[in-house]
């Protein structure tokens, strides 16, 4: 009787192993699955949606760029993009019916350029201006018109096309007021020449102004002209057998170094912006 009991005993707990083991089996077709997930793409700063591109330039809602993307407003390096969630660079030109747009805020930055500082964007070429002004501003600033390595002065930087546009048209620029040093004085028939404009290999060199500055030897010019580099300068002081000794870009347009010690910069306030848009 005692035996038969125990054998009892004993099997029912089998039969519970047994049946547990069927609902926990871990045979290899019955482990539980985990799902694959695919590595997320690191995304590149350098790049953005074309139509967050055009949202953040003030032009149109994403929505709406999504629709005029569509129908074929959209430009990018004078390509016609269609396609939805087309991805550009901060270095494409971007084109929105025909006109280059910019998804920055418009930056200006006015620097005083001291000696030794060549005006390029390019590397490699030693100390330049963009050095000058990294902390300035995220946005990609560029200089308006050139200063020579050795020459000194005001520079305009911004990433305004419009503004852009108005320093390098040759008839309406935006004058810009140099203090020349020469190594000698300037005779007044030589004066005059250049004041009354003259070819240099049929080629018509003007000047807006000319002036011996007051109080000063002979040598001590201010000339004032709308070109976007100072190349005019030593072009003509060259044909007139003088040497420029020293080069100093004093003002454009309204904008002067009040306030801005050599090889500083400053934000233009929306005033001088305002003005800066109606020369």
């Amino acid at each position: 009787m005692s035996t038969q009991r125990n054998s009892k005993s004993k099997g029912k707990p089998q039969g519970k192993r047994n049946a547990d083991s069927k609902t926990k089996s871990f045979v290899k077709g019955n482990a539980p699955v985990k799902k694959k997930t695919a590595p997320k793409k690191s995304s590149n700063p350098d790049e953005m949606r074309l139509n967050k591109y055009i949202s953040n330039s003030g032009i149109c809602s994403r929505r709406q760029a999504d629709e005029n993307i569509a129908i074929g407003l959209v430009s990018v390096n004078g390509k016609v993009v269609t396609e939805m969630g087309y991805k550009v660079k901060r270095s494409d030109e971007v084109r929105y019916d025909g006109q280059r747009i910019n998804p920055e805020p418009k930056t200006y930055v006015l620097l005083n350029k001291p000696k030794g500082f060549a005006t390029t964007t390019a590397e490699g070429k030693g100390r330049t201006v963009m050095d000058l002004v990294a902390n300035a501003s995220s946005a990609n600033i560029k200089p308006i018109g050139r200063l020579g390595r050795n020459s000194v002065g005001l520079l305009l930087f911004t990433n305004d096309d419009i503004v852009v546009q108005k320093f390098t048209n040759s008839k309406n620029g935006v004058a810009r007021l140099f203090q020349i040093e020469l190594d000698k004085n300037l005779k007044f028939e030589d004066f005059k020449k250049i004041q009354d404009g003259f070819k240099i290999e049929g080629k018509q060199i003007e000047v807006d102004e000319i002036s011996y500055i007051q109080g000063e030897s002979k040598n001590q010019l201010g000339v004032k002209i709308k070109n976007t580099g100072n190349t005019i300068l030593r072009t003509i002081f060259d044909e007139l057998k003088y040497d420029i000794v020293k080069i100093d870009c004093v003002a454009i347009g309204h904008l002067t170094k009040k306030d801005i010690p050599r090889g500083h910069w400053k934000h233009l306030t929306e005033q001088e912006v305002s003005t800066l848009k109606m020369l």
